[in-house]
């Protein structure tokens, strides 16, 4: 059964695309017709294509790695950071940093900054600096905090990007695309579905169509997170050990942590076999 329905995303004006002038061509078997000079996308196809990706996202969310939500434009932001926060998923609703992802160790250390200054205010070091000090990291922390609050706990690359608006977000685009990480994206009329692995066509400017479709996939990421829960608790009654990123141990994991000794095959009890070496006491001689 489809997650959504073909009236649903009619009522959230999910099927305005862009005017005609502004088409990418490549967009052309998701168009239905066109009307008073804008393009009008074929809803049919979004719930197959809405579903498609709703069921891969869910499979990541299982699998128990991250999925990052990019979506910087004014009508999105907040209803992306609203809804994403509901499954606990990193998410950029600011500038994009030019090499969040290809530079991934470089944004790690100013996450580690932001933490490091919080741990100050905490074990009372930040009371013994001065003044002008205290202003410049407090206004240093509010900085960090604005940019990169969002994906302070994503501590390794994530697993999938979704996008809202390719166009404006090309430079995430890239970057995922030449460290070989998914896409999934919600496509207008005005952008190249073939640039991500999931194309959603959709109207990616109305707020309606955006947060109809970002609730449903929120929604579809929830379910394996319970799935994964569901997994987890039934793995722990059958007596199975999980790591602490709750994935289930391998025989070797158990191994190592038992000191990295495999247990040894006691000796065999029984008589010896009897073979034609056996019977006289003495090994034939080899033959020259």
């Amino acid at each position: 059964m489809s997650r959504t329905s073909f009236n649903e995303l009619l009522e959230a004006g999910a099927h305005f695309g862009h005017l005609k002038r502004k088409w990418n061509p490549a967009m052309a078997p998701y168009i239905f017709t066109e009307k008073n000079g804008i393009h009008i996308i074929d809803l049919n196809k979004t719930v197959v294509k809405l579903d498609d990706a709703c069921n891969a996202l869910k499979a990541i969310a299982r699998s128990g790695k991250k999925i990052l939500f990019v979506a910087t434009k004014k009508q999105a932001k907040d209803i992306v950071a609203e809804s994403v926060k509901k499954v606990n998923m990193p998410y950029v609703t600011e500038r994009w940093p030019g090499g969040m992802l290809t530079n991934f160790a470089t944004i790690r250390k100013a996450v580690r900054k932001m933490a490091s200054i919080d741990k100050m205010a905490v074990d009372g070091t930040f009371d013994n600096l001065s003044k002008k000090e205290k202003l410049m990291l407090s206004r240093e922390r509010a900085k960090l905090e604005h940019q990169l609050g969002s994906i302070a706990d994503l501590n390794r690359l994530p697993a999938a990007l979704f996008i809202v608006d390719i166009v404006k977000e090309h430079i995430a685009v890239a970057e995922a695309h030449r460290l070989g990480i998914p896409t999934f994206a919600i496509v207008d009329t005005n952008s190249n579905p073939n640039e991500v692995d999931y194309a959603i066509p959709a109207n990616d400017d109305a707020s309606t169509s955006v947060k109809l479709i970002i609730d449903i996939v929120n929604q579809a990421i929830a379910e394996g997170l319970e799935e994964r829960k569901n997994d987890k608790d039934k793995g722990e009654d059958d007596g199975e050990e999980f790591n602490e990123d709750g994935v289930r141990k391998s025989k070797f994991d158990v191994d190592a942590e038992d000191g990295g000794e495999r247990k040894k095959r006691p000796a065999s009890k029984g008589p010896a076999s009897k073979g034609p070496a056996s019977k006289g006491g003495a090994r034939r001689p080899s033959r020259a």
